[in-house]
């Protein structure tokens, strides 16, 4: 990355920073309890609506899910938002996302996403790393309907799987790529 890459990221990333300081805030889980309940209701509740996470839960070793992230922006724009990590049904960590871009955008946007972790080494890759940055490692496949439709147990060939969810708001364009997820403590 050059000199000029890196300061336009930092830009970016700055203005994002600050247009999300003075947006409206959704209700972020000010608990671990509350963010493993919200996790909980958000999993159960993709699952009701895409048949497709459902297989997906089963098989997968881990599940990272972020029930409510804030993206907004006016040319320069950021996403920030808090997750939680289940293994065997049980919570194994707690996780923030946060992504900073530029380019013709504006508005304001809610939305949740679920990482379906399919083997040991993609969860190594989010354990060893001082902030996983999807897009970067493991292969990422973002299931929409058309993917869902073709996906069955035994074409299940990724690293990772991911859904996007409970969509609000306005702002053209939503994406998880170059989010950067980092585990905090609760």
């Amino acid at each position: 990355m050059t000199r000029h890459e890196r300061i336009a990221k930092r830009t970016a990333l700055a203005a994002a920073l600050a247009v999300l300081a003075c947006a409206p805030r959704p209700a972020f889980a000010a608990s671990a309890r509350e963010l493993t309940l919200d996790g909980k209701a958000a999993l159960q509740s993709l699952y009701a609506t895409q048949p497709t996470a459902k297989i997906l839960g089963s098989k997968a070793k881990a599940i990272l899910v972020f029930p409510s992230i804030l993206k907004a922006g006016f040319m320069f724009g950021g996403q920030i938002g808090e997750g939680v990590r289940f293994q065997g049904g049980k919570v194994t960590g707690y996780y923030s996302s946060v992504a900073a871009s530029y380019g013709f955008q504006a508005g304001i946007q809610e939305f949740g996403y679920a990482l379906f972790f399919m083997n040991r080494s993609a969860i190594n890759q989010l354990d060893a790393t001082r902030g996983f940055e999807l897009g970067v490692g493991p292969s990422i496949v973002i299931v929409d309907e058309g993917v869902g439709k073709s996906l069955t147990t035994n074409t299940l060939t990724s690293d990772v799987y991911a859904f996007i969810f409970d969509q609000r708001g306005l702002m053209a364009g939503i994406g998880i790529q170059g989010s950067k997820i980092t585990r905090i403590d609760k």
